[in-house]
């Protein structure tokens, strides 16, 4: 590569991974949080330009991160390009139009969820389609990898139109080996190698039906096979980095703290236990009432129920009070991660109760867009903010959390990528100390099945990956 006029000079891993993908139609940056991919994608892109082998771009990704983009461009652009943005705005579809008067690098940001419109998607085609040199960016690859969204299926018929294709995520198993497809297909439905998704899941899985209602089966899957072949087929168009490979950063601590339910809400747990076992047996119920009837007994775990009009009953203190004595024993900064509204809110009053109310900030659904930021900016500068508390499905993602050194999960559900992305908000560049990650499981419950799927989860995908060095996939 030419001298390539960096704006922000790179680390010796962004330096390689340019190197290795700068020229390719098709590339994955499979690169975990906070070791800089979107950098590496953004001086990508620039290189192209200055090669002349582009002259737009288009950026897909999710709600939470998309706006990122654009000051992450304003830093990493080198100064020698002009460039101009449109944001997805759905008031105002059209407005990107005002990109093709532009003489130089033209950039459009869309939120993924946005291809799910109708709207959206023809936006993207139709910008696809007066810039035929076109540098398509999927961030987050895995918000496609359900096969059946109206989003995966409206994202893979951009394919087509795309001149060059890039995928991102630190974590492209998030579930199963399975959930390559959809995101090796976008780039290129040859790379795999297969015609068909029934093929490639022929080939790397084994299958079992199970019952789900009404006399009917799904196929899941049994075990995996064939990994070091599907690991070895991804090296040649993807680049991997793991933090520890490449970042001074110091190797996370992993602790648990056991609680024990007693009394009524043991007997409570066990009655649930009983009728849930009983339904989901039942081929006649339906797979989404199983889930519900599972979903009452983690509530049970975290301290509440629900009657049959919806109205909250609270069972037991036992986590709150694990945490209180957890928060005894901590100093600095803590994010605290739980699933549940009833306990976020729980939560928030403890802490406000026994800290004062400058103490704690919170990021979840109901917060607005800008009350996130400024929860973000307190728990990074302000010495009164010790505890952020929130959601890790709304605040795991795109997230800069460096002056936190210790991250509670109060309780966790099944989804790894969830809990990776949650965790790396703490862990990645510039935290400069030892990031503690504490679990507090209900013990002899649905709590402990939890961390052993994302154990196992964890354990497959860092084979597919062909990384040897499990030690960060254990949770």
């Amino acid at each position: 590569m030419w001298k390539f006029p960096y704006k922000t000079i790179p680390y010796e891993h962004q330096r390689n991974a340019l190197n290795e993908s700068a020229v390719k139609m098709q590339w994955a940056y499979f690169m975990e949080m906070g070791t800089g991919k979107t950098k590496v994608t953004i001086d990508n892109l620039a290189y192209l330009y200055l090669q002349r082998s582009v002259t737009a771009a288009l950026v897909i990704a999710p709600k939470s991160v998309y706006t990122n983009w654009e000051s992450e461009i304003e830093v990493h652009m080198p100064e020698v390009i002009k460039y101009k943005i449109y944001k997805w705005n759905i008031d105002k579809p059209k407005e990107y139009y005002k990109l093709q008067e532009f003489k130089h690098l033209r950039i459009f940001l869309i939120n993924v969820e946005a291809l799910s419109t109708k709207r959206g998607f023809n936006a993207c085609v139709e910008y696809l389609r007066e810039n035929k040199l076109n540098f398509v960016t999927l961030d987050e690859s895995t918000t496609i990898k359900n096969r059946s969204a109206k989003r995966t299926k409206n994202i893979l018929g951009l394919q087509k139109l795309s001149h060059i294709r890039r995928i991102l995520t630190g974590s492209p198993i998030t579930k199963s080996p399975l959930d390559l497809y959809t995101q090796c297909q976008f780039l290129s439905p040859e790379l795999l190698g297969f015609s068909s998704y029934l093929a490639f899941r022929n080939r790397y899985a084994e299958m079992t039906d199970i019952p789900v209602g009404s006399g009917r089966y799904i196929s899941v899957p049994k075990y995996y096979k064939r990994l070091e072949e599907l690991e070895t087929k991804l090296r040649q168009f993807s680049t991997r980095i793991r933090k520890d490979q490449c970042l001074d950063l110091k190797p996370k601590v992993r602790q648990k703290r056991y609680i024990e339910l007693e009394g009524e809400s043991k007997n409570i747990y066990n009655r649930l236990r009983t009728s849930a076992l009983a339904i989901v047996e039942d081929s006649t119920i339906s797979f989404s009432n199983k889930l519900t009837e599972i979903v009452k007994l983690h509530q049970v775990c975290n301290g509440f129920t629900k009657n049959d009009d919806g109205e909250i009953m609270t069972l037991h203190k036992s986590k709150l009070n694990a945490l209180e004595e957890t928060l005894d024993e901590t100093d600095g900064k803590v994010i605290i991660w739980a699933n549940y509204l009833y306990n976020i809110h729980e939560i928030k009053k403890f802490l406000i109760d026994k800290y004062g109310p400058e103490s704690t900030v919170s990021i979840y659904g109901e917060v607005s867009v800008k009350d996130r930021k400024n929860a973000v900016d307190r728990i990074q500068q302000d010495p009164s903010c010790r505890f952020l508390v929130g959601n890790p499905t709304t605040g795991g993602f795109g997230l800069t959390l460096t002056a936190v050194n210790t991250v509670i999960y109060f309780s966790n559900n099944y989804n790894l990528e969830i809990r990776k992305q949650s965790e790396d908000r703490a862990h990645r560049m510039g935290q400069k100390g030892t990031v503690v990650y504490i679990d507090i499981v209900a013990k002899n419950t649905l709590d402990e099945a939890i961390m052993k799927s994302l154990t196992s989860k964890g354990l497959i995908a860092a084979k597919t990956l062909g990384e040897e060095d499990l030690r960060d996939w254990l949770l």
